[in-house]
């Protein structure tokens, strides 16, 4: 009669138990189901918004300053050869033409130089030199923006929290409650800011100094480019 009475009273609890192991993926689903990334993020506090936004301006700038440079700073691989040519022979509105025939950076510094063809070659390198700075400058326009973004990011997502850290500490203070999952549970949740203010801050970074990269590679190939033109400039006046 013991042993009955004990089996009955066993039962209810081993179908529980058997439930749970039967439908594992039940009691996952109704925990996790809820949450979205979106709403995890948003979980990162008030400085989650102005991150997103930045994000986004970031992201803008990004693929504007990209095609930018990109076409200004195509090259024809036979431009500087055919020019030479036609510098060789005195066609000097053909080279004009070839130097045009594109709408590249390159194109327009070399035209500037050899439409004044002529002048002392200290003028004619001084015009080229003054509008290579402004190509340049046309192609470094906006990455301030990243630069200043890359700074201004993980700085706000360190303040997002701080200020989550003092309203977990504000609230012990006055509440008394003092347990791990209130302050864990506090930090994980503006941890979030620090995260996202860094991710943003890294990306802004790596395409700030990419398109240096790009620009400086590009201000490399125009002054060779120059040297050479400057130097069949230069053919003529040596013979004479």
């Amino acid at each position: 009669m013991v042993i009955l009475n004990f089996l009955l009273q066993a039962n209810p609890v081993t179908d529980t138990i058997a439930n749970a192991i039967a439908n594992p993926a039940t009691t996952e689903v109704s925990v996790t189901e809820n949450i979205s990334y979106l709403d995890f993020l948003l979980k990162g506090g008030i400085m989650i918004y102005p991150l997103i936004v930045l994000l986004f301006f970031c992201i803008y700038v990004i693929i504007e300053r990209y095609l930018s440079i990109k076409n200004a700073s195509k090259q024809d691989a036979n431009l500087v050869n055919d020019i030479k040519m036609q510098l060789k022979t005195g066609k000097l509105d053909n080279a004009i033409m070839l130097c045009s025939r594109e709408n590249t950076a390159s194109g327009n510094i070399l035209r500037s130089g050899i439409s004044i063809i002529g002048r002392p070659i200290s003028e004619i390198e001084s015009v080229m030199e003054k509008t290579a700075n402004i190509e340049i400058a046309q192609m470094e326009k906006g990455l301030g923006h990243l630069g200043l973004i890359s700074g201004i990011a993980p700085i706000l997502g360190f303040i997002g929290t701080i200020s989550g850290v003092i309203k977990i500490f504000h609230t012990i203070s006055n509440t008394g409650n003092l347990n791990i999952q209130t302050i864990s549970g506090g930090l994980y949740e503006k941890m979030i800011s620090s995260g996202a203010g860094l991710v943003v801050g890294v990306v802004a970074y790596c395409a700030y100094h990419l398109f240096n990269m790009m620009i400086d590679n590009f201000t490399l190939k125009v002054q060779r480019q120059t040297l050479e033109i400057i130097n069949i400039i230069q053919e003529p006046q040596n013979g004479n």
